[in-house]
């Protein structure tokens, strides 16, 4: 009976009650412990250690028993709803899980495939189901620009920046000036991004040629004028123009001409229609520097001459390769014969290099020489060999170019024999002395040509030549 006793209040504590020994032994693996810890707990001799262990065993019991009840309600649910009797045998075929179903085996839910029956694998969607087209992200890790249809890729030219466009300028000013093809220029200005400061390029072009010569005044006047057309407008060149008035006091201190230079430029440029015809009217009564104001005053009296927009287009004269070869020969002859008169050396070659063709030099020695040959006396001679001789040494005439001009002579010989009788011997003569003096090579005398003398035996023997 004591036993029984405390077995019956250990019941009523736990709110359990009382089951068989099987039963009891198969439901709990912890009989025989617990066994001994009720005892313990009946006699009051618990240590914490115990106590803890006892606790957490009643917490993981409750905790299976909820998860038993939680499965048995959720297979009746889904027999139910299958039409199925709830307490059918789980052994037979009709309860067997199929290995291949959708539906979900933990015995939770509606017992509905999962994802609507488009969660297997390899499947793309439900059955029917239509897929919209979507824009591509372009934030997407896997984005493919090339499999985007047709791209399109454009060259983005950086700006020139505006201390860095004069050294990207220069060169190519400075290579017009050369060969003086504008379409050239053109193309290499579209290369580049010049932006908001595309009018500077007019102001650079405009300041190297103040410090160049006349031809390439005129070479810049003409670029001024077609790329007014295709890249720059009125006011782009309004402003360069401006920005120019605005720096004759420095740019006097390279070319004291500058002023009455720039004024030429302007009146150049509003009869090319470069310039709008108000762009002097802008400036009366509003200047007040001395030098934009010569230059202007220079501009306004060349536009009001008689036939001004005729005249404004050799308001650089012709210069270099330019001119007719008629009009350069004229030329130096003029020179020659000035020399004759004055023997003024640096004004020959002052005159000489102000007709920009050098490569043209050795009309200058055949005229020379020629003079000589026609002339009388020995003074014409010396003074055209001590002219070319200073020309020689300042380095206007190359060697190539007095060879080739001595070589013509050699040529033309045999005519100049028919109005010079005596041609062949003062040749002879001054190509001596042209070597005496380092004009002229060895080679170059030797290839001068002489006319044989034709010596008889005697005047009766019937023209027989001695040998």
């Amino acid at each position: 009976m004591k036993n029984g006793k405390c077995h019956q209040r250990f019941c009523v504590i736990t709110g359990m009650f009382p089951l068989g020994d099987n039963q009891t032994e198969a439901n709990s693996p912890y009989g025989d412990d617990e066994d001994e810890l009720n005892e313990a707990e009946v006699n009051g001799n618990w240590t914490p250690q115990e106590k803890a262990l006892h606790e957490a065993r009643l917490k993981a019991k409750a905790k299976r028993r909820l998860r038993k009840s939680s499965s048995r309600n959720s297979a009746s649910e889904s027999f139910s709803e299958s039409g199925e009797l709830a307490g059918s045998d789980p052994n037979s075929p009709k309860c067997k899980v199929n290995t291949n179903d959708r539906k979900s085996r933990t015995g939770k839910g509606r017992g509905l495939p999962k994802k609507g029956g488009a969660g297997g694998k390899g499947v793309w969607g439900a059955a029917g189901m239509v897929y919209e087209d979507e824009e591509p992200d372009v934030q997407d890790p896997n984005y493919d620009e090339s499999a985007q249809g047709d791209t399109v890729y454009a060259t983005v030219v950086p700006e020139v920046d505006e201390k860095e466009l004069g050294k990207m300028v220069n060169p190519i000013v400075k290579e017009y000036f050369e060969h003086g093809d504008t379409k050239e220029v053109q193309m290499l200005l579209k290369e580049l991004n010049l932006g908001p400061h595309k009018f500077e390029f007019s102001s650079v072009a405009v300041s190297l040629s103040l410090e160049g010569k006349a031809s390439h005044r005129e070479l810049t006047s003409r670029l001024l004028s077609d790329l007014s057309v295709k890249l720059l407008s009125q006011s782009d060149m309004a402003r360069a123009f401006d920005k120019m008035l605005k720096e004759l006091p420095d740019l006097i201190l390279d070319t004291p001409e500058a002023p009455q230079m720039l004024g030429q430029f302007i009146a150049r440029a509003i009869a090319d229609h470069v310039l709008p015809m108000s762009f002097l009217d802008c400036y009366k009564g509003k200047v007040d520097c001395e030098h934009a104001r010569v230059a202007l005053d220079r501009a306004a009296v060349l536009l009001s001459m008689k036939r001004a927009m005729v005249r404004l287009d050799n308001v650089w004269g012709v210069g270099g390769g330019l001119r007719p070869v008629k009009h350069l020969v004229k030329e130096m002859n003029l020179l020659l014969k000035e020399y004759l008169i004055s023997g003024d050396v640096s004004e020959a070659g002052r005159c000489l290099q102000e007709l920009e063709v050098p490569h043209f030099h050795h009309e200058l020695v055949y005229e020379a020489i020629v003079m000589v040959l026609e002339s009388k006396g020995d003074t014409a001679s010396h003074m055209m060999i001590k002219l070319l001789q200073a020309f020689w040494k300042m380095g206007l005439i190359t060697v190539d170019q007095m060879n080739r001009g001595f070589q013509r002579v050699y040529d033309d010989l045999p005519e100049i024999n028919l109005d010079v009788p005596h041609a062949h011997s003062i040749m002879e003569t001054f190509v001596d002395l042209c070597y005496q003096e380092s004009v002229i090579t060895k080679q170059l005398r030797d290839a001068c040509p002489s006319r044989g003398r034709k010596r008889f035996v005697s005047e009766g023997d019937g023209g027989v030549i001695k040998n």
